[in-house]
């Protein structure tokens, strides 16, 4: 933990002016964690808790034990990364699921962590059907995720595209739409810490 007074956001770095800069692990169970966060909600300081980036090893341990379930798991999800065994396990167990990076590698491109060609939003898959419901991709994008049933966070600075980003109420995907758009995947994750940590003189396979 960085105090707020010492440095906000505390970023990645334990301690940017030490001798050797570096990321830290601190190794507290999950149980542990969960335990303190659930003491939160029975002093009425926080009405809901979740989790994220939680496989469905890690939900299925922390449900046998949980006496607050989850409310919600928020990870990475996209075409190119459907995670249906993780998304299916959610729903089951009533966990709700909100994905970040719903438009795939386009937020990444500028971290030098994806290419333009891995933005979901130029697929032709995607593109076609754009076209075809006269709707842009990324509200077909973001359609296709709530369809899915689960919330969507899309990331953006530009007033016009926070609105387009709104405007999916009112149209829906067709059954051939979803499975064309769901049969894209790659599982192809974007946001991995065992790999950018590396550069943080870490080492974080949360998803060996």
């Amino acid at each position: 933990f960085v105090p707020f007074e010492k440095r906000y956001p505390p970023e990645w770095i334990h301690d940017p002016d030490g001798a050797d800069p570096r990321m830290e692990m601190d190794t507290v169970p999950v149980r542990e964690t969960w335990e303190a966060m659930q003491e939160l909600v029975r002093d009425g300081l926080v009405k809901n808790i979740g989790v994220s980036n939680f496989t469905v090893p890690l939900l299925m341990d922390l449900l046998s034990y949980a006496d607050i379930p989850p409310a919600v798991n928020q990870v990475e999800m996209h075409p190119y990364l459907t995670q249906e065994p993780l998304l299916q396990y959610c729903l089951m167990h009533k966990v709700a699921v909100t994905a970040f990076s719903p438009f795939g590698g386009s937020s990444y491109i500028a971290l030098n962590m994806a290419t333009n060609e891995q933005r979901v939003l130029v697929d032709p898959v995607v593109e076609s059907i754009a076209k075809e419901i006269e709707k842009t991709p990324a509200q077909v994008l973001l359609r296709w995720g709530l369809q899915r049933g689960y919330a969507v966070i899309p990331k953006s600075t530009q007033k016009s595209r926070i609105e387009e980003n709104l405007r999916v109420f009112n149209f829906t995907l067709n059954d051939d739409h979803m499975s064309r758009i769901s049969s894209l995947n790659k599982n192809l994750r974007f946001n991995d810490p065992g790999k950018f940590c590396i550069g943080m003189g870490g080492f974080a396979p949360i998803y060996d």
